[in-house]
């Protein structure tokens, strides 16, 4: 077990969790619970974000929800709902995550499954600390278009092109460019 702690997040890594133990553990604690899981391969990360890591998220969703407001774009939040598939031994939990270009497949729906439902748009990572699970490769292998990633002075753009992440200069999500985050951009 590793674990480790900054003033932004709190985290507990443990190896040698089997699927079912995931499951478990997502059931047991409940969808009300703060902390974040993310699994590949018998890894488990357990991180409980704090003041410095949930500031930047609330921000970020209220953003989006003006920017596609002004741009008229349809959207339905899925907030940090748990993304997985037991085929792929991965599951992870986002900081927050959006249905656009994929909003009207699941439109009145009240649950999800990830093993027939398109994963969400976008996925928002807020990472101050190094997460000790290569959640690049989680989304990848779940499917998941786009990334936003803020690391406490920085916001990047990713989208997946051929299972591999590609830094961009813009959303394809909501098209517009990094610099119209000015922000959430430190220098």
């Amino acid at each position: 077990m590793l674990a480790t702690s900054t003033g932004a997040e709190q985290r507990t890594v443990l190896d040698n969790i089997s699927w079912e133990t995931f499951e478990a553990l997502l059931r047991e604690t409940g969808s009300g619970r703060s902390s974040r899981f993310a699994y590949e391969d018998g890894t488990l990360e357990i991180m409980t974000p704090l003041f410095e890591h949930e500031n930047p998220k609330i921000n970020f969703d209220r953003f989006i929800f003006i920017l596609v407001e002004e741009l008229e774009i349809e959207i339905r939040s899925a907030g940090s709902t748990t993304i997985k598939k037991e085929d792929l031994k991965k599951g992870i939990e986002p900081d927050n995550c959006y249905y656009i270009q994929n909003e009207l497949a699941i439109r009145g729906r009240e649950t999800l499954d990830f093993e027939t439902d398109p994963p969400p748009d976008l996925a928002i990572e807020i990472d101050i600390t190094s997460s000790s699970v290569n959640k690049f490769s989680i989304y990848s292998a779940l499917k998941v278009p786009e990334i936003w990633r803020y690391n406490g002075s920085k916001l990047k753009f990713y989208e997946l092109i051929n299972n591999k992440y590609v830094e961009r200069d813009y959303s394809i999500a909501v098209r517009i460019q990094v610099s119209s985050f000015a922000y959430f951009q430190k220098l």
